[in-house]
C-alpha cells in the first residue's frame, strides 16, 4: 500500500523538471502579451484612419 508520502517522493523528479519548464518560460518575457497589444493597437488606429478617409472627410464641411 503506498502512502501520499510515497507518491510525492516518485513525483519529486517530475516537479522538478517543471519547476525548469516553468522558470524557462517566464524567464522569456511577456513578448506574446507585447505582441498581441501591438496588434490590437494597429487595428484600432487603422480603423480609425479608415473612418475618417471613408466617412468624414466624404462629407465635406457641414454647416
Amino acid at each position: 500500500m503506498t502512502t501520499p508520502d510515497d507518491e510525492q517522493a516518485e513525483n519529486s523528479p517530475d516537479q522538478a523538471e517543471l519547476a525548469q519548464q516553468i522558470d524557462a518560460i517566464v524567464a522569456r518575457g511577456p513578448g506574446g502579451a507585447f505582441a498581441v497589444a501591438g496588434v490590437a493597437t494597429a487595428i484600432v488606429v487603422g480603423l480609425f484612419y479608415l473612418f475618417y478617409l471613408l466617412v468624414y472627410l466624404p462629407r465635406g464641411v457641414v454647416q
